[in-house]
């Protein structure tokens, strides 16, 4: 399940995304009145986005935050690491923090693992597949295409 935190990463930097002018800021009141987000948490959260250089502060009167990237550069995954750490539902599935799992003798013949590692893959391919200018589009093409795929190859149905 997606955390609070990371929705309210997702809606603000949207937000940002949404500005005519990538040099523009916006004030995090603005957003969080907008966005209906606490003001404290969402101070906390672009703190966060700024140390990991997806969004920039200016200070003063005039001041607020916008993306130091490109919309099509931010990806919903990596936004979801950033805020919640790695994707996997397993520690031994991540792709950035790999740990074995403690109670298992053999990786490759586990079989909570083998149903897992596709959830993980397809996950991964949804997330680092779609980013932040796709959601702003009316037609959500490439997430959908990979649902389709990955639908197709695992024979997995929504139900």
């Amino acid at each position: 399940m997606i955390s609070q935190k990371a929705k309210y990463a997702l809606r603000a930097l949207l937000a940002l995304a949404k500005t005519r002018d990538p040099n523009d800021v916006v004030m995090i009141s603005d957003i969080a009145e907008k966005q209906r987000i606490p003001k404290k948490f969402l101070e906390q959260i672009l703190l966060d986005l700024k140390h990991h250089g997806i969004v920039a502060s200016r200070r003063g009167k005039a001041g607020g935050y916008m993306l130091l990237k490109r919309p099509d550069e931010i990806t919903y995954g990596e936004v979801m690491r950033i805020v919640d750490g790695p994707l996997a539902q397993l520690p031994c599935l991540s792709k950035t923090a790999y740990r074995r799992c403690e109670d298992c003798e053999n990786e490759a013949a586990c079989e909570v693992r083998h149903v897992f590692a596709r959830v993980a893959e397809t996950t991964r391919a949804i997330l680092d597949g779609t980013t932040l200018a796709d959601s702003l589009t009316e037609d959500a093409a490439p997430a959908e295409g990979l649902v389709a795929r990955t639908k197709n190859r695992f024979r997995l149905f929504a139900g």
